[in-house]
This record gives structure tokens, C-alpha cells and sequence, in this order.
């Protein structure tokens, strides 16, 4: 039988010392604004292996008895309340989720595992990693140089073997000023594209698009997950359209729209302001059919932000959690990066892996990018930085 005791003061000195750790070390994690613990004890497998896929990422630090059986969870409020919302519906795991959520007097509700591409996708084992594939003529990288069908599929196959977890193809331009591509020109741009990777390379393919017709389109070509920019902003139907089809859906924050984001973007604060953005998306999603369980969202770095915007937002992505939903993090390539190196698009790579690393601290689940070899590489040693710290064993 499982036991699930909240640890305060001498009792979470016991707990520590019962599991073979310093009392002080209960202080220091006090200190830092782990204020909330949990004994765990009674555990057989696979509960324990189990519990650290889903905890992995999450910001909640894991000790735990040799043999496994005993753990003690220690975490900030928000961290608790984003964990809580996504914690699994399983034999084990919800008895440990309920009485916690009890005793933190909050929310408890279950959440399915994403289904993706015909898998069940586990969020907060790693980071995944998309590649980017644009077939337009106008991207602020690489316009033009993958127009051509068998281009396009070669630099997918190459993203694949470099590492790339998702394809996402896209075939309008949202780079800052960019004019709008008739849903016809996009539509021929993009489908026989995702068709392609989908059979030939047996791919996970996203579709970068804000138009309902696109999106339905393309995954009925084979996608998997639809990527919005503007976060349901940019055509009504897309909700609705999303719910239909039952595929997750990445929902990006944006100010205003790609053709004027960046004439005059403001904010009083912006982290709250993005949060807030993202929620209406969110919620939006929820009240048109999306299941809980395929809403990802995205702060949209450079969509509407300016440099000071930008930076903030990453130093504080791991806020984004307390919305219950996976994080995705853009910032490949982007000017927030040559502005602060002074480089042009050709020579920012080394800023980007920075950018990605900075971004699987601040807990992101998937990173969208160019260079796809250099940044699975930088998320892997990230990865066992950031996650894999979190687990401390006796």
C-alpha cells in the first residue's frame, strides 16, 4: 500500500534523514523556493519508473531509497500545480496525484497521453526536437532553397538522420513583414510536400499553418499535429476544424500579425501578458472540442516582441508550465539572437544551440530548429544537465 505524507519542518528533516541525505540540504531546496514536500512510501514497480518519467522536467526534485520503494518530492507551488494537470491517467499514479492535489488544495484533473502519429507521446522524458522545412520562396533563412519536391524531401531525410523527431513544413512566410500566400498557392506548396515525407520516410510531420483548409488538407496528406502562429487568431474555423480532426495542435503567441509584429510592439509586462495570450488560446481551443491532451503552446519569440521582450521570455519559460500544457520554443536563427551577437542569419548558429540549451532549462518539451545535428547534440547534453539533475539518488 502506497502512503503519501506532506513533509513540513522536522518532518521533512526525518524524511531526508530516514533516505540517507543531509538534513541540510532540506534547507538549501527551502531556500530556493521548494516549499512543498511529499513522502512517498510503499512503492513496487513500475510505479518508481513511472513516476520519474513523469516528473522529469517538470521542476520537481526527486529523492529516493536505494531500493526504490520511498520517495520524497519537493517542488514550488506552480511547479505542483502544472504537474498536476498534466499527471497520467494510470494505476498508481492518480492515487499519488489526488491526495497531493488534497493537501495543496488544488485542481485535480486527469489528463490523457497525447496521441501522435499513432504513438502515445510521453512529455517530460526529453526534449524533442523539430526541424524546420520551408518550401516558400521568402523565409528570412533559407526561402527558396527547398521549392522543389525532391529538395524537400532530401533535406527532410537528412534532418531525420541528423535526429529530427517532427517535420514541420511550412508554406507561407511569417517572417516580420511578410505578405499573405493565397490558401490555394499554399495549399500546393505544402500538401504534396507532406505527403511525400509521410510515405516515403515514414515520418512525424507538423504543418506550419493559421488556415483551416491547409491545415485539414495536409493532414489528410499524413500530418500529425498542426502548428498555428497566431494562435487561433488567424482563421476562425481553425479550432473547430483542429477538434475535428483530433490531431494536437501548437497554439503560438503573436501581437498583432506577421505583415505589422514588429512595427511598435508594447507591453506593460510581458510574461504575464504572454500567459494570458496563451490561455484565451488555449481556452478558445477547449470550448471548440480540442482535447486537453493535443494543446501545445508557444510563446512566439519575435512574433510581437522586441529584443528586451524576447530575452525575458526565456530567462522565464519555465513559467509557461504553470498552464499545464507542453512548451514549445522557437528561436532559431532569429534576430533576438543577431542582435545580441551583431550577426547576420548565416552565422548564428552558435547562438541558437545557446538559445535551445537556455530553453531545455527553462523546462521547454520541444525545440523547433535549422540546424538539426548541432542542436539534438546541444539538447542532449542540456538534457542531462537540466532534466536528469532532478533525480538525486542515494
Amino acid at each position: 500500500m502506497v502512503t503519501v505524507v506532506q513533509a513540513k519542518g522536522e518532518e521533512l528533516e526525518r524524511a531526508f534523514s530516514t533516505l540517507g541525505f543531509l538534513n541540510s540540504e532540506a534547507a538549501l531546496h527551502v531556500e530556493a523556493g521548494r516549499t512543498e514536500w511529499f513522502f512517498c512510501r510503499g512503492l513496487t514497480e513500475p510505479l518508481p519508473r513511472r513516476l520519474h518519467a513523469a516528473l522529469i522536467g517538470e521542476g520537481i526534485v526527486r529523492y529516493e531509497a536505494a531500493d526504490g520503494t520511498a520517495i520524497l518530492l519537493g517542488g514550488c507551488r506552480s511547479a505542483w500545480r502544472a504537474l498536476l494537470a498534466r499527471f497520467p491517467d494510470e494505476p498508481g499514479w492518480t492515487e499519488i496525484g489526488e491526495r497531493i492535489a488534497k493537501s495543496l488544495g488544488l485542481p485535480w484533473s486527469l489528463r490523457a497521453v497525447t496521441r501522435l502519429a499513432g504513438e502515445d507521446w510521453h512529455w517530460g522524458e526529453r526534449t524533442y526536437v523539430m526541424g524546420i522545412l520551408n518550401v516558400t520562396p521568402d523565409s528570412f533563412s533559407d526561402g527558396g532553397k527547398y521549392l522543389d519536391l525532391g529538395a524537400a524531401v532530401a533535406h527532410a531525410e537528412k534532418m531525420l538522420a541528423e535526429g529530427a523527431d517532427f517535420i514541420d513544413v511550412g508554406g507561407e512566410s511569417t517572417r516580420p513583414g511578410a505578405d499573405p500566400v493565397p490558401e490555394s498557392e499554399e495549399l500546393r506548396r505544402v500538401v504534396p510536400v507532406v505527403e511525400a515525407i509521410v510515405k516515403r520516410l515514414s515520418a512525424r510531420v507538423s504543418v506550419d499553418t493559421y488556415k483551416s483548409a491547409v491545415a485539414k488538407a495536409a493532414v489528410e496528406a499524413g500530418a500529425a499535429v498542426i502548428n498555428d502562429v497566431t494562435g487561433l487568431r488567424g482563421d476562425p474555423r481553425m479550432a473547430e476544424v483542429a477538434a475535428e480532426l483530433g490531431v494536437p495542435i501548437i497554439l503560438q503567441h503573436i501581437q498583432g500579425s506577421p505583415k505589422n509584429m514588429q512595427q511598435d510592439p508594447r507591453y506593460v509586462s510581458v510574461v504575464p501578458e504572454v500567459l494570458q495570450g496563451l490561455k484565451d488560446s488555449a481556452d478558445r481551443a477547449l470550448a471548440a472540442g480540442v482535447r486537453p491532451e493535443n494543446i501545445i503552446v508557444d510563446p512566439g519569440f519575435g512574433f510581437g516582441k522586441r529584443l528586451e521582450h524576447n530575452l525575458t521570455l526565456l530567462a522565464r519559460l519555465a513559467e509557461l508550465r504553470t498552464l499545464g500544457y507542453p512548451v514549445l520554443s522557437g528561436t532559431s536563427r532569429k534576430s533576438m539572437v543577431g542582435a545580441v551577437l551583431g550577426l547576420p542569419v548565416s552565422e548564428r548558429v552558435e547562438g541558437t544551440a545557446a538559445t535551445v540549451a537556455l530553453s531545455v532549462a527553462g523546462r521547454a518539451d520541444i525545440v523547433r530548429v535549422h540546424d538539426v545535428g548541432i542542436m539534438v547534440r546541444t539538447v542532449k547534453v542540456a538534457d542531462a544537465t537540466f532534466r536528469d539533475q532532478l533525480v538525486v539518488r542515494r
